[in-house]
């Protein structure tokens, strides 16, 4: 029998509610003697060897540096380290002026399985940009799920924006092109990141995410995701952004028609709030400039603001998808093969925008 959509939900709810520290089951150890260990990360480590527990990262023909940033400290956390995965493909002899994509994964993923599950490697070879996948720790979330919901200072949107920072910073990447996505709870942490970090991305997509700006706690994070926000998406976003110097942030949304974790009205809040943040619509969400236009094709309903016939904002609504990522490796947690490649999607949408053409757009008022 097909799972209900109760069913479905009340893991969204589970994977919520792992709080940070959560508790977990284990094997009783005996105490070991205590001994003062060093706060320094690991220096980075290239993977050239199968290491048992992550053996996909092997699996590319490029190349793949696992290691941990130090980020700002947070309140009453005096280390905050971020692990994250960088893949820089073989394709490309130097980094210099390249691309570089930020993917954040969903809850009960790692670096590993969102790279397998989204492909992202094979379209990184033929296309010649690089990846980089902050990865969550059990520590911080018994399922690996990000703070998405909590206040800026509280959430991981500092850490990986400081990691952003550095990363692009010491290979040389293209400041103009670096592009973030994210899936569910990465989604959520990706929507955040673009609305209160625009001067370091040139674009966002958000693949199964909830609405910007309506939860601030765990329990109302939960009723957002299942029936998006009660309040105006619209006063959302005037709360959050001053759009006289906000530059405007260009966004893809990808969402499962049968999305029983993440309701689909929360793609259709997201497009609104991102119309507004680009300028394309006004405050009582009337067309301001350009032109929206609706169409399907190959199973996606899709929806396009434009403006100077320039594509700004789509929202792409795909048919029989659950929550998964849309078009990616079946074997992998929370992907799906049903719907056409939201990896290839994203990337045709993210390889036609830059940072400056953004802060044009954005100018005034």
């Amino acid at each position: 029998m097909p799972r209900k959509k109760t069913s479905l939900w009340l893991r969204g709810v589970e994977l919520l509610f792992g709080q940070r520290g959560g508790r977990q089951k284990k094997k009783a150890i005996a105490p070991k003697p205590t001994t003062l260990r060093s706060t320094r990360p690991p220096a980075p480590k290239r993977i050239s060897e199968p290491r048992a527990g992550r053996p996909l990262l092997t699996r590319a023909a490029g190349r793949w540096i696992r290691s941990f940033h130090s980020a700002p400290a947070l309140a009453g956390r005096l280390v905050n380290h971020l692990t994250y995965a960088l893949y820089l493909p073989a394709t490309v002899t130097s980094c210099a002026d390249k691309p570089l994509v930020v993917m954040l994964h969903g809850c009960k993923q790692t670096a590993e399985s969102f790279a397998a599950g989204t492909r992202i490697c094979r379209l990184a070879e033929r296309a010649g940009f690089a990846v980089l996948i902050p990865e969550q720790a059990k520590t911080a979330h018994a399922h690996r799920c990000w703070h998405w919901h909590e206040s800026l200072a509280h959430s991981e949107a500092p850490a990986v924006a400081s990691l952003v920072e550095k990363i692009a910073g010491e290979h040389g990447f293209d400041r103009e092109r670096v592009y973030l996505a994210g899936i569910s709870a990465g989604a959520g942490l990706a929507a955040v990141l673009a609305v209160h970090y625009p001067e370091l991305f040139a674009a966002v997509g958000l693949h199964s995410g909830p609405v910007f700006g309506a939860a601030n706690s765990a329990m109302s994070a939960m009723r957002i995701m299942r029936g998006g926000s009660r309040e105006d998406p619209l006063h959302l976003m005037e709360k959050a952004v001053d759009l006289v110097s906000h530059p405007g942030m260009p966004a893809i949304i990808v969402h499962g028609e049968l999305d029983a974790v993440v309701s689909k009205r929360n793609a259709a809040q997201l497009a609104v709030e991102f119309a507004w943040l680009n300028r394309l619509i006004d405050a009582q969400g009337a067309l301001r400039v350009g032109e929206q236009r609706t169409y399907s094709r190959d199973a996606v309903e899709y929806t396009d603001y434009l403006r100077a016939r320039r594509l700004v904002v789509r929202v792409c609504l795909v048919r029989g998808l659950g929550h998964a990522w849309s078009g990616g490796d079946p074997r992998e947690a929370f992907h799906s093969g049903k719907g056409p490649d939201a990896t290839a999607m994203l990337w045709n949408f993210f390889r036609r925008q830059r940072r400056s053409a953004q802060r044009s757009r954005g100018a005034g008022p």
